[in-house]
Parts: structure tokens; sequence; C-alpha cells
């Protein structure tokens, strides 16, 4: 007859531990059914399941307890019937998910927050990991930001309640959040689009080029109500730009060379750069400007809206070809896709008005960023107390990894 029993060893780590605890177990011919181990600021939890012929049990755990001894690290033994262990093999796999949460910093009072939404709704969390690098005490200026992922392992009881009540929470708190479906999808990303205006830059390149042009305040009034979704975006798009006739496209290049990048932007790019991602810019913005960031940064797709310009160098207040709004905004992030041979799970949008919003609940992950509210209400994730890099710790990257 054979049994399982778990062990459970606490205490200050050190190499080597793990495999005298394994030798031991090896010895007696034990069958690994489960292990586990995390390690937080080098004191260790060590959790083993094994099963054995019953005749050896006794003196596997007396061996277990003498090493616990010599390498002072505290140890317990549950047994575990035939029963119990069937009903875990049985959850195995089955129903789970990911929850980030992100903030510059995160407090007791956000987390208990966070894990009592997620205790409501009866799911277990499994594991819980850090995914940013250690803050400092000493230089708190450094290393601003901190994320949390936890695995989750259930079914929810109503995931719009629990969607709405960790938004409510994000926006109460200050702390951004994602939940996701934990399958090979979530691992395997090759996709990422990007809105311009307001998302990679911090400025709306319309809004840039009215002002040079003196018509500034219209033109700004005509962009927020249209990014607040109050007006088509065609039109909208149409007004603004015969607003601009007449101005030198010299003034172009200007601004270009001057625009506000977004803080995170240069470290996202070159991470998923690194990585193999295929990156897209999809914007109802201007080519000359996404040109300009597809340059520098390397991009492999660029979509937006080309301004007419004259033999006199002096824009026509018209526009060449189709208007980039949000709908063609998703038909195009399916294409490259396709393109790619990219399924469209592995696709990631992000974006901050209401022309992204199509685009965002296409993708496989749709993010808000900095976004309007129409947006943040009806996008699944959002990033607003951190820079764009933020973006990485949702695709699951460690500052271990990125600092590679």
């Amino acid at each position: 007859m054979e049994e399982q029993i778990l062990v459970g060893i606490t205490g200050q780590d050190r190499p080597g531990l793990t495999a005298q605890v394994m030798e031991i177990l090896s010895r007696h011919d034990a069958k690994i059914l489960d292990i586990g181990q995390a390690d937080i600021h080098s004191t260790l939890s060590l959790g083993i399941l094994f099963r054995i012929n019953e005749k050896l049990s006794g003196q596997v755990m007396k061996e277990l307890l003498f090493k616990a001894t010599e390498l002072n690290v505290n140890i317990n033994f549950t047994p575990v019937d035939d029963e119990q262990y069937e009903g875990w093999v049985n959850q195995q796999g089955k129903n789970r998910s990911i929850l980030t949460i992100i903030g510059r910093s995160l407090s007791a009072k956000q987390i208990a927050a966070a894990t009592q939404v997620i205790a409501s709704q009866g799911l277990n969390i499994d594991s819980i990991v850090r995914l940013t690098g250690r803050q400092s005490i000493k230089n708190p200026e450094k290393n601003v930001r901190a994320c949390i992922e936890f695995s989750l392992r259930g079914t929810a009881q109503d995931k719009a309640q629990m969607q709405s009540q960790l938004m409510r929470l994000s926006a109460d708190m200050e702390f951004d959040f994602s939940i996701q479906h934990d399958n090979m999808f979530r691992r395997m990303r090759r996709l990422i689009c990007f809105d311009m205006d307001s998302t990679l830059i911090q400025t709306e390149c319309i809004d840039e080029l009215a002002i040079k042009a003196g018509v500034g305040d219209k033109v700004k009034a005509i962009t927020e109500s249209a990014m607040r979704g109050e007006i088509d975006f065609k039109e909208s798009f149409r007004q603004r730009v015969a607003l601009l006739k007449g101005l030198d496209v010299s003034v172009m290049q200007e601004i270009a060379e001057n625009l506000p990048i977004t803080e995170g932007v240069d470290r996202l790019m070159s991470v998923l750069k690194r990585y193999g991602y295929k990156i897209a810019i999809l914007s109802g913005g201007f080519t000359y400007f996404g040109e300009y960031l597809q340059r520098r940064y390397g991009i492999d797709y660029m979509y937006a809206n080309e301004l007419e310009i004259d033999e006199n160098g002096k824009l026509t207040g018209n526009y060449v070809g189709e208007i980039v709004d949000g709908h063609r905004k998703a038909e195009l992030l399916k294409l490259i896709a396709q393109v790619e041979k990219v399924h469209l799970a592995q696709t990631i949008a992000v974006g901050d008005g209401a022309n992204d919003l199509p685009m965002i609940s296409e993708a496989g992950l749709g993010i808000a960023f900095h976004a309007k509210p129409r947006v943040q209400a009806n996008a699944k994730q959002s990033i607003n107390t951190i820079g764009l890099d933020g973006v990485l710790y949702f695709l699951g990257f460690k500052d271990s990894y990125i600092g590679e």
C-alpha cells in the first residue's frame, strides 16, 4: 500500500537545501506528485507532495526531521488521502486566471481591497509573484513602480460585477489592474497596435498644428468632443483639417522634432523589439508624425491620415485617401494579424480615445491608457498610474527579464 504525504518546510534559505531534501526522498524511491517553492528576502517556503510505500513513510519522515534540525528550518507533515488528492487532480488546469495590479507603489490597503473582491467571488489565490524589482527605501525616486501578479483558480460568481468592483477600486485607490484568462494565448502575444496621439506621445498633433495656424481653441474643442465620443470622428476630422488650410508644411518638421514622448515608451519599445513582437501604429493623426516615430523606434507598420499639400508647400485643408477612424483601426488590426499569421487572441491594442474602442475590443488584450472616461468604462484593462511600459507587466514580463 502507498500513501501521500505533504511536507512543508520554512526558514532561512540556503544553496543546496532542496537538493538535500530530495536526496532523502530519492533514496526511498518516493514519487513526487507536486512541488512548489517561494523565496521572499531569503526566507524559504517549500512544499512537496510525495507518494511512498506506507512501510517506509515513518523512516522517511524521521530522516527529513533530522535534516530539518541540521539545516535549522521548520518542517511539518500532513497526510493526504486518495480522495482529497483526486479532488486536486480534477481541478488542475481548469478555470484559471491572472490578476495583475500595478501602481507607483502598492500598499497593504490596496492589496487587501483587490484580494477581498477576489475572495468574495469564490476564487482561490494559488500563487503570488512580484514582477517589478524591489523598491529602494534610501533612494525612493528609483524604480517608482510596483506590480504583483496573482494566479487565481476557480470560476467567478459574477465576472461583470468583479470587473466593475475592481474598476471602481482602481479609480478610488489609484492602482491599475488586469484580469486575463490564463491560457497559452496570454503567454504568446505577438502583435501590439498603438494609438499615437495621447498614447505614444503626450499631445494631439492636430492641436499643435492648429496652434501654429492660429486656430488652436477651435480645433481643440472639436478634438475633445470627438475623443469623448460626442461627435462622429470622420466629421470632426474633416472640420479640423479644413481649419489648417494655408499652414506651411515646414511647421510639421518643427513639431515632429519636439514631440513629447510618453513616459515608458523608450523602455517599452526596446523590450518589445528585443523579444520579437510586431509593432504597429494605428492612428487617427497624421502620417508625417507617425513616420517620424516609426523611424525612431523601428516600428513595423504605420497607418494614419495624410494631409494634402499644394505645390507651394502649404496645407490645402484637405486630406488624401481613406480616413483612419475607429472602424478602420479595428480592420487594420485584423489585417496585420492575418499578414503576420497571428491569431487574434495573440494581439494587443492600446489607446486612449473613443476611436480606439473598436480595436481595443477586437484585440486579445485591449488596454485603455490614461484614457477618456467612456473608454475606461468599456475597456477590461487600463493603465492610469504609471507610464506606457506598464503594458509589459500585463504581458507577464518581470523586471529581471527586462534587464537581461
